[in-house]
Order: C-alpha cells, then sequence, then structure tokens
C-alpha cells in the first residue's frame, strides 16, 4: 500500500522560487480535497527556504547552510 504524505518540491535554477512556491501551494491545496491527510509540503533549499516557508513549507533542505556548496565538478 502506498502512503501519500505530500507534495514536494525545487524551485527551477534561476526563476523566482517565490512563483514556483506559489504553483505548488496551489497544487498542494487541490491535493488535499482528495487525500486530507497528505499535509506535508517539501520544497525550498538553503537559497529560498524564506519563500518555500511563505508558502506553506512543512519540510525544507538546508544542507549547504550547514556543510557548505559542493566542490565542483571535475
Amino acid at each position: 500500500m502506498l502512503t501519500l504524505r505530500g507534495v514536494m518540491a525545487v524551485a527551477p535554477l534561476g526563476a523566482d522560487p517565490d512563483e514556483a512556491f506559489t504553483r505548488l501551494a496551489d497544487l498542494h491545496r487541490r491535493l488535499l480535497l482528495d487525500h486530507p491527510d497528505a499535509t506535508w509540503i517539501s520544497a525550498g533549499m538553503s537559497g529560498d527556504l524564506e519563500a518555500a516557508l511563505a508558502h506553506g513549507a512543512t519540510h525544507v533542505r538546508v544542507g549547504s547552510a550547514i556543510l557548505g556548496g559542493r566542490p565542483p565538478a571535475r
């Protein structure tokens, strides 16, 4: 059995995260109509977590804020 917990998204690089998270919040509201237990919104990373939280994120990923950036690809 699959249990739907919510939605997850990452804002597109170079785009306004506020627009992406507005769309995600709308999608989440519609999802809740058929899946009322799917309350999670996993969105936002270190660079845009404020925008994600403003749109209802319940989970954020802040790895680079804690661990620093990744080394350049080889």
